[in-house]
């Protein structure tokens, strides 16, 4: 038989090309943005190694709604023409759709929005004041309701470490597009585990900040209380680059952390190691009657002895968790009712989202603002919780990443069951508003990975910082990549 050597040449210069633009996505946010700086790389070419891993990629994960090819390419070209500024000057990144980006519409998820915004977020704003690229928004369940990332407008994503499970939700399209390096960052809301879960089930860093750190501009608040925005990202030092570019509110959110790490700077807080923490360790979930799987209980002890040989003084602790239930579903309610209110379609909403709608008309706006004071309560308690230690140590969920279809004919009864062992550890730090982030922890037996959940005081951001960067440290994860079907 004959060999073409011109069409072997080609196959043997894609696969290189393959190799090149892996390389470059794992990179990272930091390095990503050395090399632009120092000349090595143009943020085009940046973006077009992207954009070729999304177009090979994406296919068999869903992880972005859509892709603004044109748009990055052309934002790229004028990075290009200019000085290096800011500190992520022409790196790609994604942002999830519940974020206001200029020109798209924002789903939530959903069919039922149909007009694009005319202005950027106040979080996506920033990130173009920084230098950054975006390159698409990323897939989420409608109104980010479910710690699935499934969605009846836009299909499912996929775990890039099983194509068959789930990556977690309600940001999994983000963790998805990161894990499998098609951007080194992107962004996620949390609203009772959204940042956490995704990162668990992808094998990335997550960091749920204080509540009131990161502005959800131009909207007063992300379900009232609950939400916060933040970057998923391979690293604890991006994380920490990411922040110091995103941290700080507008007149308009309704809250607003106290100074926390923008005191000295979110990157520069890694430079001070902790010293020996008090931390205490705790495998019971604050959701009563979820039991954790076998493997995340073996994670978490791992982690301690980890911290022991780190010099902290690790103990076990029976967290006496309070039950965040009613302040949970009832800015839960709100939240969606607020933002069901103001989409454009609501005939075309999901019929779970109906559902959660006809639950949520039960609920007063007076029981909402409620639900805040408890919350405050409960946050007050867990104040002194902390009094005896400095950080707590948990799983981040109770059950290993369900087979993709959660949500599949799931009403809302079946949906929020599913639910309760991915949000039993995450949900009440939304309730509090404590900072509280997802540090990988390894890849279990089923070749999915495994996390643990670090919990601070209320604006003590920079020890769960510093001591998921002594664990990253000791046992690296971000160059451990997960198997890709396209590579």
């Amino acid at each position: 038989m004959a060999i073409d050597r011109d069409d072997a040449a080609g196959r043997a210069r894609g696969r290189e090309q393959d190799r090149d633009d892996t390389e470059l996505m794992f990179l990272g946010v930091e390095r990503q943005a050395e090399q632009v700086r120092a000349g090595k790389i143009t943020s085009r070419a940046l973006v077009e190694a992207a954009l070729r891993r999304i177009a090979r990629t994406d296919p068999d994960l869903g992880s972005f709604r859509i892709v603004l090819a044109d748009q990055a390419l052309a934002e790229a070209d004028a990075r290009d023409a200019q000085e290096p500024a800011g500190p992520l000057h022409g790196v790609p990144v994604a942002v999830k759709d519940e974020l206001d980006v200029a020109g798209q519409v924002t789903t939530f998820g959903g069919a039922a929005n149909r007009t694009p915004v005319t202005a950027d977020s106040e979080a996506v704003r920033r990130l173009r004041a920084a230098g950054a690229v975006v390159i698409g928004k990323t897939a989420m369940p409608e109104f980010g309701q479910w710690p699935f990332t499934e969605s009846a407008a836009y299909g499912r994503t996929l775990n890039p470490w099983d194509t068959t499970r789930t990556p977690g939700g309600s940001s999994g399209g983000s963790a998805a597009a990161v894990a499998a390096g098609l951007v080194p960052a992107a962004l996620g809301g949390d609203g009772g585990g959204s940042i956490r879960i995704p990162a668990a089930c992808c094998g990335l860093f997550g960091l749920k900040p204080q509540r009131g750190r990161v502005s959800t501009a131009p909207h007063p608040h992300l379900w009232y209380a609950l939400g916060t925005v933040g970057p998923l990202t391979r690293t604890v030092r991006d994380s920490a680059l990411l922040y110091d570019v995103l941290a700080g509110t507008t007149p308009s959110d309704r809250w607003s952390a106290g100074p926390g790490p923008a005191a000295t700077g979110w990157v520069r807080a890694l430079e001070t190691p902790p010293g020996r923490l008090r931390i205490g360790y705790s495998a019971k979930p604050a959701v009563p009657g979820v039991r954790p799987h076998p493997a995340h209980v073996e994670a978490l002890l791992e982690t301690v002895r980890v911290l022991r040989e780190l010099g902290h003084d690790v103990r076990e602790v029976d967290p006496r968790y309070p039950d965040a239930t009613a302040p949970f579903v009832a800015q839960f309610c709100g939240g969606v009712r607020a933002e069901a209110a103001a989409v454009e379609r609501p005939e075309l909403l999901e019929r779970r989202t109906r559902s959660v709608l006809a639950l949520a008309r039960l609920v007063p706006e007076s029981a909402v603002e409620r639900g805040i004071r408890a919350g405050e309560r409960l946050a007050e308690r867990a104040d002194r919780m902390f009094t005896t230690m400095d950080l707590l140590l948990t799983p981040v969920i109770a059950e290993r990443p369900r087979p993709a279809g959660a949500l599949d004919g799931a009403g809302l009864l079946t949906a929020m069951v599913r639910s309760r062992p991915m949000v039993a550890y995450t949900a009440l730090w939304n309730v509090t508003g404590h900072p509280a982030a997802s540090v990988p922890a390894g890849v279990g037996a089923d070749g999915l990975p495994l996390a643990v959940q670090l919990v601070g005081r209320r604006d003590d951001e920079v020890s769960v910082l510093r001591v998921a960067a002594q664990l990253e440290a000791v046992r690296p994860w971000a160059q451990h990549r997960p198997p890709l079907p396209a590579e």
